[in-house]
C-alpha cells in the first residue's frame, strides 16, 4: 500500500460524509435483487455469478494496476479472504440460487436480518456482551422472518429460503471484516484485493458453467449483469465499507434498515410484484426488531 493510500484510509472523515458513503451503498445493494432478476433472464444462476464476479474483478484489478498499488500485507490475507467468501462469492451465488424460485419481495424480507447477523457478528468479533433487550430483539426479528418464510413456503422452509440464511450467515462475516479492515486500508482496496483473489477460479466457474448453462441476451440481462458487477459488486461495496470505516458497524447497520424497505420498492417498480400485506408487515416487524437491537447493544 502506498504511503498516501495508507494515509487516506486512516485520515479521518466526517461523520455525515461517513453516513452518506454507507447509505449511497445500501441504495446501492436495495437494486440487487431486482437486477439479479433480470440477469437471471439471461443466464443460468452459476454462469451469471461467474461472469459478475469476473467482471468486477478486472474492474478492480484495472484501478489496482492504474494506481500501482502493491500486494496487501499477509496479515491482511485473512479478513480479505472473509470478504472474498462471504461477499464476493457467497452471498452472490446463495441469494441468486434462491432468486430462481424465490420472488425478490420475499428474499427481501428474509434478507432483511442481515443487519442483525452483522451486528451479532461484529459483537462476537469484538468480544462484547450485547444487553438483554438486543437479543430478546434479535430473536424476535429472527422468529418473525422464519414465520414469514414458513407461511409463504406453505407450513415448511424452502430450499430457496435455506440458500437465503446461508447468505445471511456468510455476508455477515464479509461486511463486519470487511467493515474492520477499510479502517487500515482504503475501502476501494479491500473490495478490489478481494475480487482479484476470486478472479481465477470465477474465471474457471463461469466458463464451466457456460458449456452447461444456455445463454439467451436480453436488455434486461445485460443490463442486471452490467449493474450487479460495476454497481453492487464494486461501486457499492466500496462505498460501503467506506462509509463503515467511519461511522462503524452499528451505526452503518443501522442505515441498512432501509435496504429491505427499497428493495420492496424497486421490486413493484421494476419488476410488477404485487407486494402482500404479510410481506410488508414481516419486513416493518424487522425493522422494529433491528432498531431497537442497534439502541441496545450496550
Amino acid at each position: 500500500m502506498t504511503t498516501q493510500d495508507s494515509a487516506t484510509a486512516t485520515r479521518p472523515i466526517a461523520v455525515s460524509t461517513g453516513t452518506l458513503l454507507a447509505g449511497a451503498g445500501v441504495a446501492a445493494f436495495s437494486l440487487t435483487f431486482p437486477a439479479t432478476v433480470w440477469g437471471l433472464e439471461s443466464f443460468g444462476p452459476w454462469t451469471f455469478v461467474g461472469v459478475r464476479t469476473v467482471l468486477a474483478a478486472l474492474i478492480a484489478l484495472g484501478f489496482l494496476l492504474a494506481r500501482r498499488v502493491p500486494l496487501p500485507a499477509r496479515r491482511y490475507w485473512g479478513p480479505l479472504a472473509a470478504v472474498a467468501c462471504g461477499t464476493v462469492i457467497g452471498f452472490p451465488l446463495l441469494t441468486t440460487l434462491a432468486l430462481g424460485t424465490s420472488s425478490t419481495s420475499h428474499a427481501a424480507v428474509v434478507v432483511g436480518l442481515l443487519p442483525l447477523t452483522t451486528a451479532v457478528y461484529a459483537a462476537a468479533r469484538g468480544g462484547r456482551y450485547p444487553s438483554k433487550v438486543f437479543w430478546c430483539a434479535a430473536l424476535g426479528g429472527a422468529a418473525v422472518v422464519i414465520a414469514f418464510a414458513v407461511q409463504q413456503s406453505g407450513g415448511a422452509l424452502s430450499t430457496a429460503d435455506l440458500y437465503l440464511f446461508g447468505a445471511l450467515l456468510v455476508c455477515a462475516a464479509g461486511y463486519a471484516e470487511g467493515g474492520r479492515l477499510a479502517r487500515e486500508m482504503p475501502g476501494w482496496q479491500v473490495i478490489g484485493w478481494a475480487l482479484v483473489a476470486t478472479l481465477p477460479l470465477a474465471v474457471a466457474g463461469g466458463a464451466l458453467a457456460l458449456a452447461y448453462e444456455p445463454v439467451n441476451l436480453t436488455a434486461h440481462g445485460v443490463a442486471g449483469l452490467v449493474w450487479v458487477a460495476a454497481g453492487s459488486t464494486f461501486c457499492g461495496l466500496y462505498v460501503w465499507y467506506r462509509g463503515m470505516a467511519a461511522i462503524g458497524v452499528a451505526r452503518a447497520s443501522q442505515l441498512q434498515l432501509a435496504q429491505p424497505l427499497l428493495t420492496l420498492v424497486w421490486s413493484v417498480l421494476l419488476l410488477g410484484e404485487r407486494l402482500s400485506a404479510v410481506a410488508v408487515g414481516a419486513a416493518a416487524a424487522v425493522l422494529v426488531c433491528i432498531a431497537v437491537t442497534q439502541r441496545a447493544r450496550d
